[in-house]
């Protein structure tokens, strides 16, 4: 059996690593394919990233669609609305969660799974850098579309209460903040590395910002970043959101939560923080791939197929 995953290649997939990684452990051939080209990869499973992807499907494949994310403003209830109607229908689907499915909206007897974000094992490694040695004295690492509103919050950096500290923002810039602030000397820029080499970018500073906006979907989804700075112990500083309340009650931890003028965000009240994290042993990668019934799904079509 051999998969290829298909997107479009406008997103920054961390979980394709990951897949790649934990179908090796099963002797199962992958690939990366791009939409509308899954033909050229040979493969017997075609497994559909989603965007919106309206064509008819190869029948003679089996197919796999994933919701890693319900649709973003603007006009993100339409968007979901046109995935629910307009998508020929596959062979089993997996969703990040309750939330994601509930916003698809799609209602039939196709098999689905849940497929949570995970932590890979580079991220569980200890740090190297002792704390009085840091580079940084933070960092943000993900997401810089202008959905995410991080200017407010490098403006801190610039002319407010963070103007004598640096932070280096990890990501692609979609939405021109290096230009912005080209101005500020402390805040730094580095484009997105692939996703094993995150984990010498986060080592080198001494906080983390988790920095979501409390709209939907991102309230209710889950963040990748916040996990894998838990994951390497770099003190958390966050927005305060549903997600990040309902996965402090039940994991544990302890994070700077910010207000929402940023009024709280000053170096005196970060250093004085008790910070704590949580044990991620279950946010696995491969626990959070095996939890799914992809692998089930799988295994029971080969069976099928052999017979």
């Amino acid at each position: 059996m051999k998969i290829a995953f298909v997107h479009n290649h406008q997103a920054f997939l961390p979980e394709l690593a990951a897949y790649q990684d934990f179908f090796l452990m099963q002797n199962i051939e992958t690939c990366v394919a791009t939409y509308g080209r899954e033909n050229e990869s040979g493969a017997d499973v075609y497994w559909y990233l989603m965007g919106f992807y309206p064509r008819a499907f190869n029948k003679k494949k089996l197919i796999i669609h994933e919701y890693s994310s319900a649709s973003v403003p603007p006009y993100r209830k339409m968007k979901d609305f046109l995935k629910s109607r307009f998508t020929p229908r596959p062979h089993f689907r997996l969703y990040l969660n309750e939330y994601v499915r509930e916003q698809i909206n799609i209602h039939d007897e196709v098999p689905f799974g849940y497929r949570d974000m995970g932590v890979g094992e580079s991220f569980l490694q200890p740090s190297e850098i002792p704390a009085g040695k840091k580079e940084f004295d933070f960092i943000y690492s993900g997401n810089l579309s202008a959905t995410r509103k991080l200017e407010k919050l490098l403006k801190v950096f610039d002319q407010g209460n963070l103007k004598a500290h640096s932070i280096l923002v990890l990501g692609k810039d979609e939405s021109g903040l290096s230009k912005t602030f080209a101005h500020c000397s402390n805040i730094l820029f580095q484009t997105a590395v692939p996703w094993k080499e995150v984990p010498s970018y986060l080592v080198r500073a001494s906080y983390s910002v988790n920095f979501i906006p409390d709209e939907e979907p991102y309230n209710a989804q889950t963040s990748t970043k916040f996990l894998e700075y838990a994951a390497m112990k770099i003190p958390i500083i966050s927005t305060n959101y549903f997600w990040m309340a309902e996965f402090q009650e039940r994991y544990g931890g302890n994070y700077f939560l910010l207000k929402e003028d940023l009024s709280n965000l000053t170096w005196e009240r970060i250093i004085q923080f008790p910070y704590a994290f949580p044990a991620l042993d279950s946010w696995r990668w491969e626990e959070k791939i095996r939890a799914s019934g992809v692998l089930e799904f799988l295994s029971q079509a080969e069976n099928k197929g052999r017979k």
